[in-house]
């Protein structure tokens, strides 16, 4: 079961507008001197909501034409090459390939969005059920998206998918926090053996993904003989701490372009 996020800011028990604007229901608008206690919350309520805008302004890296901070990050075609994963590699095996890049990628003024892939060597896994390399094997592979937002701020898009209960037709086991990555990182831990990582920092929005599957591979003459029964599912957890490191060395690469 997934936890509700963390709310701030919200109303008080007991707190209503009538309170706020110095209105009484039964006895109408105030009268004589009491409109200037009516006035002074007014008063009172712009230069909060002034701080409160300001604090927006410093806090989350919105400049004052309502555009996000990019703080340095680049995102371009070539970005691909900041996937080096070498946490992961060193776990699970150093890719065979470099990260191979998807076809959907962006270059527009108001965003720029590449995604890349890399596969793992797969490992046999059991018993095997022939000659000439027959049997299960597990593979890993990892995708990167890397979102640059020139125009509008993805924070509350971010924070509101923190709360999905299923993304791409697979659910979603819990959402953990993660500290001192960007400005908000989650840990998104999915049922389908695979894990999320998401970080937004000013106008970046990164993801990072490790999914294991399962695969039998069968030798030419082979075909007829039964199957032997499947091992356990391949885990993912045990390569959280991986994928997080790789992710802080992903972001470092996105600045340095």
């Amino acid at each position: 079961m997934i936890s509700e996020p963390e709310l701030v800011g919200e109303d008080e028990p007991g707190s209503s507008a009538d309170v706020v604007s110095g209105f009484d229901a039964e006895q109408g608008p105030a009268v004589g001197r009491r409109r200037w206690h009516g006035a002074l919350w007014g008063v009172a309520g712009a230069l909060t909501a002034s701080a409160v805008w300001a604090a927006a302004v410093f806090g989350y890296g919105i400049g004052g034409d309502g555009k996000p901070d990019s703080r340095g990050y680049r995102v371009e075609s070539g970005s691909c090459a900041a996937m080096e994963l070498k946490e992961l590699a060193r776990a699970l095996g150093k890719p065979e390939a470099e990260a191979t890049t998807e076809l959907d990628g962006i270059e527009h003024p108001a965003l720029h969005r590449i995604r890349c892939t890399v596969d793992f060597p797969e490992t046999e896994l059991g018993e095997r059920g022939g000659e000439d390399g027959a049997g299960w094997y597990t593979g890993y592979q990892a995708s990167l998206t890397a979102e640059l937002h020139k125009e509008t701020d993805p924070r509350p898009e971010f924070e509101a998918s923190s709360t999905l209960t299923e993304i791409e037709g697979s659910g979603v086991e819990r959402v953990e926090r993660v500290p001192d990555l960007g400005d908000r990182a989650y840990l998104v831990i999915m049922d389908d053996s695979s894990m999320r990582l998401n970080v937004v920092e000013g106008g970046a929005v990164m993801t990072l993904v490790l999914s294991a599957s399962l695969s039998y591979n069968e030798n030419e003459g082979e075909s007829g003989e039964e199957m032997p029964d499947a091992p356990e599912e391949p885990e993912v957890l045990a390569y959280q701490g991986h994928l997080i490191n790789d992710m802080r060395d992903v972001m470092k690469a996105l600045k340095t372009g």
